[in-house]
């Protein structure tokens, strides 16, 4: 009796706590912007031929792209659609 009280009450504690901290999201954007970028300067490199030319567009795009992913993924915890 005592672990079906406590799985329920496991079970609610776990549909309260539906939204992500910062942190998570922080290291989410990160993770998600390493491999983005790796992907970006092995492409420019292929099209460029250009080792320099090809880390010069990956560092731009990787800050770029992991500020807009942090406020799209911010934005996206206050939408209740789908939750």
């Amino acid at each position: 009796m005592g672990n079906v009280i406590n799985s329920q009450v496991r079970l609610e504690r776990e549909e309260v706590s539906t939204s992500e901290n910062i942190k998570r999201s922080l290291v989410k954007t990160i993770s998600w912007r390493a491999v983005g970028t790796i992907t970006t300067v092995v492409i420019s490199y292929v099209i460029t031929g250009t080792i320099a030319l090809a880390f010069s567009i990956g560092g731009i795009e990787l800050v770029s792209k992991m500020v807009l992913y942090f406020f799209h993924e911010r934005a996206w915890e206050k939408i209740k659609w789908g939750k």
